[in-house]
């Protein structure tokens, strides 16, 4: 099949108001892999099909991480919201496999050395502080005030950045995730800065993140690092900050899960790998090109096609998961950080795990009698195709 014949939208109101009734359409027209356009009405795949999407991410020899391999280069607008994430660029992340075994480790190596007690200590000071702004109003935005906060004062601190600077990166590395031209220009916003830091560690090394990168012995590029900051930086902040708030609003809106949260029966971590399942922060992820035509899930697809990995569509596959959240609980088998050589590495999740479960355990201690301000149908989600969070999440409590 052409992908631009009954190719499905993947941006726009409808897709954003409900991405989980979008995937369960194209399930029923398509099977596990269906022609879809992406903004601009760009062409590719999205690969559907829990099974499918194993196949794509263990076998790296027939679908790249490597976008110089794309056959649509040729119509891709310089102002394409998604460049910037499809974009060949200097990074030892979005390389071939045997590149990536070896310049990727190096980064895997300097996320596995943050240290989780001090990473978990800091973020409970960065949570107590923000909470202190609004507990005496008795109300507050948690997403803008809290969540969105959170991830990035963090990961400022590992990279050893200002707290200064958390603002606007907060600002910028939201909007990057989003459509838009101007997602485009906080894209550049974003790398300039992490060039510039960069060179200040090249000058004046430290202990953190960016100074292991800059003094690793491989030999990395300024342009390097600073692409792989960038990635590193996004997926982070974007990733946990809408894990906590998905988080939040399942509490707020779902008795069964707030029993689960709040009441003992379940951990939090429980709680928070249940979110990974139904509410995955990262619904897809934009980033594989076929090396050579090949049969994927009854499609045609062919060598330098694009595919667009659905882990949120994957997770609730009833193939594996005919119970529906059922069983979810202590199953760690969902694809929400994807899988295989290009998967996010273990020290990262690690990193978000830390964060997320951090910011919910301080917020449930400080504010125990938290109820959503608004009704459940007048929440609004961030218009992305690659994430699924909250613009905003009213709450109310007992100030104090």
């Amino acid at each position: 099949m052409d992908q631009g014949v009954g190719a499905t939208p993947f941006f726009g109101e409808q897709f954003h108001r409900d991405p989980a009734a979008v995937y369960r359409w194209l399930r029923r027209e398509h099977g596990p892999v269906a022609p879809v356009r992406l903004e601009g009405g760009v062409p590719a795949w999205s690969v559907l099909g829990y099974r499918e999407v194993h196949y794509v991410v263990g076998n790296p020899e027939l679908f790249s991480r490597d976008p110089r391999r794309w056959n649509q280069w040729h119509r891709i607008p310089e102002n394409w919201s998604l460049r910037a994430y499809v974009e060949p660029r200097p990074s030892a992340l979005l390389t071939d496999v045997a590149e990536h075994r070896t310049r990727g480790a190096a980064v895997h190596e300097a996320l596995a050395a943050v240290d989780r007690f001090e990473l978990a200590s800091s973020v409970e000071r960065i949570c107590d502080r923000l909470i202190d702004r609004f507990a005496g109003r008795g109300f507050a935005d948690l997403v803008v005030e809290y969540t969105h906060q959170i991830p990035l004062l963090a990961m400022a601190a590992v990279y050893g950045l200002p707290d200064d600077d958390a603002p606007m990166l907060t600002h910028d590395v939201a909007l990057s995730g989003q459509e838009g031209e101007e997602a485009v220009r906080a894209h550049e916003r974003t790398v300039a800065r992490m060039l510039r830091l960069v060179r200040e560690r090249r000058a004046e090394p430290s202990d953190d993140l960016v100074s292991h990168l800059v003094e690793h012995p491989i030999g990395f590029s300024e342009d390097e690092i600073a692409a792989d900051l960038f990635i590193t930086l996004g997926k982070a902040h974007l990733t946990t900050s809408d894990w906590m708030g998905n988080a939040l609003r399942l509490m707020l809106t779902d008795a069964r899960f707030a029993i689960d949260l709040a009441g003992g029966r379940s951990s939090v971590g429980h709680a928070l790998n249940e979110v990974l399942w139904e509410d995955t922060p990262i619904q897809n992820h934009v980033g594989r090109w076929a090396t050579r035509d090949v049969q994927l899930g009854g499609q045609a697809v062919r060598r330098g096609d694009l595919l667009v990995l659905c882990l949120a569509a994957a997770n609730a596959d009833p193939q594996v998961r005919p119970c529906g959240h059922e069983g979810a609980l202590g199953n760690h088998a969902h694809l929400s950080f994807s899988h295989g050589e290009h998967g996010c590495p273990h020290a990262a999740q690690e990193i978000a795990r830390t964060i997320t479960t951090t910011g919910i355990e301080v917020l449930l201690d400080r504010l125990p009698d938290t109820t959503l301000g608004v009704h459940p149908d007048d929440l609004t989600w961030r218009p992305s195709v690659l994430m699924r969070g909250l613009t905003s999440l009213p709450v109310t409590f007992s100030p104090h």
